[in-house]
């Protein structure tokens, strides 16, 4: 009996989908769990599993296509020699191809640093090959997929062979069209801007922080940091393990252990009650090229600074590839903001809901300070709580700061 592909809700807020490659191809055999798509969600790019063993009979919707809304059929699996059902509807066509001129240029372009291309990319049934990556910057850059040439395995397009298209259409301008079919980043003739169409990410962060300031009412609360010790620390960790931690690790560390402490600060807000949460899940703010994400560390309070940065360094690197899966970025009952590394002294960052605080922190720099009665120079990092008034009052604010601020300025207890 055929069995309905359906694009799957991955995610409790979604309700559309874009799909961004399908792994079989009409006619392939495949067992109940096997992997035959990949999804781009508002926020990644999530494996969709085959719902039924037997052959993939039709492919409905095609690699590239934007817009699908949940519980969309996407594809077909029959048995062997089954027909597919006369009421599915038949394939799709493929995306409109852009003029090949409009990319071709990308392997001689100036500066550009990709590989040679060994192959044109290889095409079956209107889809193209490329990497889900570079199938993500195709869209945000307004660089079309087809036409490229691939410089990775068998032809397959990768990102570099993107980045080379879109440095070559920089440097001489002309009207493109993205891969669904739609004028993207160009510059009109006569006019003295360029219109970069949204991502899914961009788009949802835009409704989301706009929900945040109209319906949280927020509070602000700043606090400086001394932060010699904390880094003469790090420098110790760094040589004696040969590790190399970043302050924004014991950061996380000393936010998850002042929770513990003051645990009202680790809540959110419901319409009936204010939920306390029993872990300590901490998300850490991180930039992607479609936008910010926030993947979890949970349990913070119980790791080490150690796994904490190892866990931050591999989750943020999939936030990079748009491959987080989406119980790595949901949930979590705090957010670090950290833009020390861009050298911002201090900000105040938009609470993510349903989370009531977001900590903002600001670089470590040298300034003067007085320490008992006498004029001195300390590395003072600034941090801001932006807190949701509803669950989180003044005090129990001002409570969090002056425990994380402890654990900083202390920070042998943060390796306990």
């Amino acid at each position: 009996m055929a069995t309905e592909i359906k694009l799957i809700a991955l995610a409790p807020s979604m309700t559309e989908g874009n799909v961004a490659q399908w792994l079989r191809k009409e006619g392939d055999r495949v067992e109940a769990g096997d992997i035959v798509a990949e999804i781009e969600t508002d926020k990644a790019i999530v494996e969709l599993e085959a719902p039924a063993a037997g052959v993939l009979g039709r492919i409905a919707i095609p690699a590239g296509s934007n817009g699908v809304k949940v519980d969309t059929v996407i594809g077909w699996i029959v048995q062997p020699g089954e027909a597919v059902p006369d009421g599915a509807a038949p394939a799709a066509s493929a995306p409109a191809a852009a003029p090949a001129a409009a990319a071709g240029p990308a392997a001689s372009a100036p500066g550009a640093s990709a590989p040679a291309p060994v192959a044109p990319a290889r095409t079956d049934g209107g889809r193209v090959f490329a990497s889900p990556l570079a199938r993500r910057l195709s869209q945000e850059a307004g660089v079309p997929l087809e036409g490229l040439q691939g410089s990775g395995p068998h032809g397959r397009i990768v990102r570099v062979d993107v980045e080379a298209a879109q440095r070559a259409a920089q440097a001489q301008p002309r009207a493109q069209v993205s891969a669904g079919g739609s004028a993207a980043a160009a510059p009109v003739p006569g006019s003295n801007y360029t219109d970069v169409p949204h991502s899914n990410v961009r788009r949802v962060i835009a409704q989301r922080l706009t929900e945040a300031k109209q319906q949280v009412p927020h509070f602000y609360l700043t606090i400086d940091c001394r932060i010699d010790r904390l880094l003469a620390l790090r420098s110790e960790a760094n040589a004696a393990l040969d590790v190399k931690l970043s302050v924004n690790d014991f950061i996380v560390r000393a936010v998850a252990l002042a929770l513990r402490k003051v645990p009202a600060a680790n809540a959110s807000w419901q319409e009936t009650a204010i939920r306390q949460w029993h872990d300590v899940d901490v998300s850490v703010a991180v930039a992607t090229p479609s936008g910010l994400i926030t993947p979890v560390v949970r349990g913070a309070d119980r790791k080490t600074v150690g796994a904490i940065s190892a866990e931050v360094k591999a989750l943020a690197e999939r936030a990079r590839q748009g491959r987080l899966q989406p119980n790595e970025y949901q949930g979590g009952g705090f957010t670090i903001s950290n833009l020390g590394m861009y050298g911002i002294r201090e900000f105040a960052a938009i609470i993510n809901p349903p989370q009531a605080c977001i900590l903002a922190v600001g670089a470590g720099e040298q300034r003067p300070v007085v320490i008992d009665g006498a004029l001195a120079v300390a590395t003072v990092m600034t941090c801001t709580l932006s807190a949701d008034h509803r669950v989180v009052d003044g005090a129990v604010g001002a409570e969090f700061l002056a425990a994380f601020r402890r654990l900083i300025e202390q920070p042998f207890a943060l390796l306990v």
